[in-house]
């Protein structure tokens, strides 16, 4: 037993020696985060500190909040709906999920990265498959399409096995799967051949051993029909909202986001401008015109503000994208939903005589299925007749699909038409994976999964455009065409007995795009021009374009006069101290003087109307007093010299020392910076920058660094209104050297993770506060809040407000912390027992901290913690109650 202990005491120290040898796991490897609902800020920390133990190089943001994919070997996202993703796809920089890191690390070596794709179109990512009685050449199919489709082979039975692919349980590797108890699941041949025939992943529910649904249960048996929860907020183009976010959470998804918002969209003034608020209050922007934005929302595929905001590479989306943004508070493109996309304003090619119904589809997927039928131009029925030209299905067993059958009616799935949106054309039925049905599964668990097509679009919608282009947008389309170039597409149709020879290949070409337009051709023109393929259902027709006023949306009210009224009103505002004192000068008595009377100022009209009235009285004019003689009318285009710039900076100050005690001074110096385009808010207001004369721990600067506002220098301001002009804001960022060492921060780090963030640091982190905490607990809020926590007061009497939940409840996942900010007052130290078992009960990790870690988080903008913070063993060590 001695010698046994000795031997294994030896081990990790000859191990490590070994280890000291060799470089680290992850020493080539420079990895950036991407922040989701899906990869919280909390997880990161732990995986960024996991990362640099093995050697790995972290990527912080850059100032600007993007992720530096340009440097990265690896992006570490759990979904693909980052802004960065077509940029990385297209420069081939891998995007793998969390678990890439954990199994890296698990196995010792670098994990291959397929099977931790987040694409949702990597159907067996996540799927680590062993076969055991299947024959040679089935075996290779399988396991070819498994491996092309995200999932991984393993030729032995381990712990890492998630499915065993059998036609019975007397093979050892079931029977020993079995005996151990091990998740993976034992599923018939059938599964696969069903997933590859639909190129989706269906529930392996009706196909496991040893007592398969599929092989014991008639096919006409009656299935459950399925939620589909992915079409939530997506199963229409037009829907009814403004929504709220779930949850009542801020809102942030707008941060720097400049919306402009179609003048197609089917709502009217006050829909707007409620919209128009809920996108200022989560950090964005609605302006006026394509060049301005960066998001343009539409509802038609057509007119001058579509096609310039999408051939510039402008986020094109409709109403029902905009809503869902609002709803999920997390960016999503477009074209990941058929129906967040514009839509087009004519059927589309072979879809106009076409009378469609559905069967054995239920709830969202129903609707979403009627409103994909009438956005592409066929005649949607709720009832089947003998004059409905097809029959959209989940399964091949109900009335409808008895009668279709009688009435040589075509039966297809939802595939066709969802793919067939996606070609802007109605493809042909001959598609196998258009008329498969698996024997016990409604497709409607798998209806919502079709992304749209950029390039068929572009092709036909927008073509051209590059002579009007800035670098931007030709840098833009050259990054999406490449990203288009570079995406995996996978042909789903082989028979299963030769599905080895398409799916051992990495990815085959991508099919061809419909006819392009020809260059500077006119957007209907182009939508108009049916596109020749093989495939139609039909001859391909001309669109008929429909004449007179039936497709103008009756809803969508002229902005022409509103836009009228609002300049009137500006200009009236910026002249009104001029005829203040006119009218002042007017009633005051002539005495030394000619000027400052009435006789004076009749002459001076008299002399206007005048040089008015005179062909070329003008000439000798200034240029005041000729905008007044030529008057509004006759020149409407040209903007009066008196009115104000638009707002080009909008500036929260904290600390700012010139207007203490001296209001005049502060009202007279704000019309200055007006004048400039500078505008001051105060910190519940969105902001672009933060002026402050050092770096400090104050609520305001708190609250205006997690909007990732630049922090510049209040010296800029001092520029402005010493020399009348607006000085380069580069010359005037913060530097503060000194009380960046003092907090351990780096100033410019902090914003470019602020920017990152977004305002979810502590997305759904529960942070509770005592009522006597120095400082006042709405100081503590507001700080908490700007960064998405959750905030409560805990006092004696505040009940239990964390569920109580056992470990088994939570999957076995590691506790959650919970953070309960507390002074040492008597009253304070009394609630801490209290706290702790609720947290406890709740399998909660119960951390009783000090003040300093909100503030220190909240200025780092990085969720960590160390024990330094905690109150319990050093009341005394802690600075809680200072904010600097």
């Amino acid at each position: 037993m001695h010698t046994i202990t000795d031997t294994r005491m030896r081990q990790p120290a000859f191990n490590m020696a070994e280890q000291h040898e060799k470089a680290p796991l992850l020493a080539d490897c420079a990895i950036a985060f991407v922040q989701s609902k899906q990869l919280s800020s909390q997880l990161i920390s732990i995986l960024s500190d996991v990362a640099r133990e093995h050697g790995a190089e972290v990527l912080e943001p850059d100032r600007q909040g993007k992720i530096r994919w340009k440097k990265a070997t690896h992006i570490i996202s759990n979904t693909i709906d980052f802004e960065e993703y077509t940029e990385s796809l297209a420069a081939m920089v891998p995007v793998v999920k969390s678990d890439w890191i954990r199994v890296s690390i698990h196995r010792r070596k670098l994990a291959q990265l397929r099977p931790y794709s987040p694409d949702p179109r990597m159907i067996f990512s996540s799927v680590t498959v062993t076969c055991a009685d299947i024959p040679t050449l089935d075996r290779e199919a399988i396991c070819g399409g498994v491996l092309a489709l995200g999932g991984m082979e393993s030729k032995d039975l381990n712990k890492l096995t998630t499915h065993i692919c059998a036609l019975t349980l007397e093979h050892p590797k079931c029977q020993e799967a079995l005996e151990k108890k091990l998740k993976a699941k034992i599923v018939l041949p059938h599964w696969f051949d069903d997933c590859f025939r639909l190129g989706k992943r269906i529930d392996e529910g009706p196909y496991l051993l040893p007592d398969p649904e599929v092989l014991r249960t008639a096919s006409e048996e009656p299935v459950k029909i399925p939620s589909s929860q992915q079409l939530e907020g997506a199963s229409s183009a037009v829907p009814s909202g403004p929504y709220e976010p779930q949850g009542g959470e801020k809102l942030v998804v707008f941060s720097q986001k400049k919306v402009l918002l179609g003048d197609d969209l089917p709502i009217n003034d006050s829909t707007r401008k409620t919209i128009g608020e809920k996108i200022a209050r989560g950090g964005g922007e609605v302006v006026g015109t394509v060049e301005e934005c960066n998001t343009f929302v539409g509802h038609y595929r057509d007119g001058e503000q579509y096609v310039r905001a999408s051939q510039m590479g402008k986020d094109v989306g409709n109403l029902a994208w905009l809503y869902y943004l609002i709803v999920y508070n997390e960016w999503t493109s477009p074209l990941r939903r058929l129906l967040h996309y514009p839509v087009p304003r004519e059927p589309l090619p072979g879809f106009k005589d076409l009378k469609i119904t559905l069967s054995n589809y239920g709830g969202e997927a129903r609707i979403y299925l009627e409103n994909l039928v009438t956005a592409a131009g066929a005649t949607y029925t709720r009832t089947m007749k003998a004059e409905n030209t097809h029959l959209i299905t989940a399964r091949l067993h109900s009335e409808k699909c008895e009668a279709a059958k009688d009435w040589n009616i075509e039966i297809v799935n939802h595939l066709w038409i969802e793919e067939s949106y996606v070609a802007c054309q109605a493809l042909a039925l001959n598609d196998d994976k258009y008329k498969a049905w698996p024997r016990r599964t409604n497709l409607g668990e798998v209806i919502g999964k079709t992304f749209l097509d950029e390039t068929v679009l572009r092709n036909l919608y927008y073509p051209g455009g590059e002579e009007h282009m800035d670098a931007a947008a030709k840098k833009k389309k050259r990054v999406a065409a490449a990203a288009q170039k570079n995406a995996l597409t996978m042909n789903l149709d082989k028979d299963f007995g030769t599905m080895q020879d398409s799916f051992m290949t990495d990815s085959s070409p991508a099919p061809a795009a419909p006819a392009t337009a020809k260059k500077g051709r006119k957007p209907k023109a182009a939508a108009a021009a049916a596109p020749t393929a093989p495939n139609l259902v039909t001859p391909a027709k001309g669109r008929h374009l429909r004449t007179g006023k039936e497709n103008d949306t009756p809803s969508v009210l002229s902005s022409g006069s509103r836009n009228a009224k609002a300049a009137a009103l500006s200009k009236l505002q910026d002249i009104a101290p001029d005829l203040a004192l006119y009218e002042k000068e007017k009633r005051r008595p002539l005495k030394d003087g000619v000027w400052g009377g009435k006789r004076a100022m009749d002459q001076i009209d008299k002399e206007r109307s005048t040089r008015s009235s005179s062909p070329d009285g003008h000439a000798d004019a200034d240029d005041d007093e000729e905008e007044e003689e030529t008057g509004e009318k006759s020149r409407p285009s040209k903007r009066p010299r008196l009115s104000l710039p638009n707002v080009a900076m909008r500036i929260c100050a904290t600390g700012y020392k010139r207007w203490v005690g001296n209001k005049n001074l502060e009202d007279s110096d704000r019309k200055k910076l007006r004048n400039l385009g500078v505008t001051l808010v105060q910190d519940t207001q969105p902001c672009d920058y933060l002026a402050a004369p050092k770096v400090v721990r104050t609520m305001k600067f708190l609250k205006c660094l997690a909007k990732g506002a630049e922090i510049i220098n209040t010296s800029f301001l001092d520029a402005c209104l010493e020399t009348n002009k607006r000085p380069p804001v580069e010359d005037h960022f913060l530097v503060d050297e000194e009380n960046e060492k003092k907090f351990n921060i780096n100033l410019g780090t902090s914003v470019g993770r602020a920017r990152a963030n977004k305002g979810k640091l502590l997305w759904n982190v529960p942070i509770y506060c005592t009522a006597d905490i120095k400082n006042g607990v709405e100081n503590f809020k507001a700080i908490a809040e700007a960064n998405g926590a959750i905030f409560k007061i805990y006092r004696a009497r505040s009940g239990t407000t964390i569920k109580p939940t056992t470990a088994e409840e939570d999957g076995g996942a590691d506790p959650d912390p919970v953070y309960l900010l507390s002074g040492t007052t008597p009253g304070e130290k009394a609630l801490w027992p209290k706290f702790e078992e609720m947290a406890v009960n709740g399998h909660c990790e119960p951390r009783v901290v000090n003040g300093d870690w909100l503030l220190d988080v909240a200025m780092r903008q990085e969720l960590t913690f160390d024990k330094k913070y905690l109150w319990k063993g050093q009341e005394e060590a802690g600075r809680g109650d200072v904010m600097d």
